[in-house]
């Protein structure tokens, strides 16, 4: 995996690298949301982790930390369906028009809440299945 540079002459917090480490792991064509990249981390919610993305996300390949209901992040909706579209993300049409992630398809099967992402060798499996919090992924 290429990993992205993070900001040098920022001191980031234990959390912050924590949550950008767990970003950097997601496969391409796969995503997270913000909930389970907070269980992962064992640690603060989604809204902690969506404020570690909005601060340093950009370091990181954000697209794919995402709400749980598969919609793109506002104000960057053009830029995420592109990202998207090149590593193969499975979408589908929302309700209303538009669209979205299809959770159930794209969801990662992350490791286990508590693992460290530098300590797992699978962690690059690309297969869907069941979010880290345990959930079938298309229980969002």
């Amino acid at each position: 995996m290429v990993r992205m540079e993070r900001p040098a002459n920022h001191a980031l917090s234990d959390y912050a690298d924590r949550v950008l480490s767990w970003a950097e792991r997601v496969p391409p064509g796969r995503v997270l949301t913000y909930g389970d990249i907070s269980a992962l981390v064992g640690t603060g919610g989604p809204r902690q982790v969506g404020h570690v993305m909005a601060h340093y996300g950009a370091a990181v390949p954000w697209w794919r930390v995402v709400r749980a209901d598969g919609r793109p992040l506002p104000g960057n909706e053009r830029r995420a369906l592109e990202n998207y579209r090149a590593e193969g993300t499975p979408l589908r049409e929302a309700a209303g028009g538009g669209m979205r992630l299809d959770m159930r398809n794209a969801r990662w099967d992350a490791p286990p809440p508590g693992s460290r992402p530098e300590d797992d060798a699978d962690a690059d499996d690309a297969s869907g299945g069941a979010g880290p919090d345990g959930r079938a992924t298309g229980d969002v």
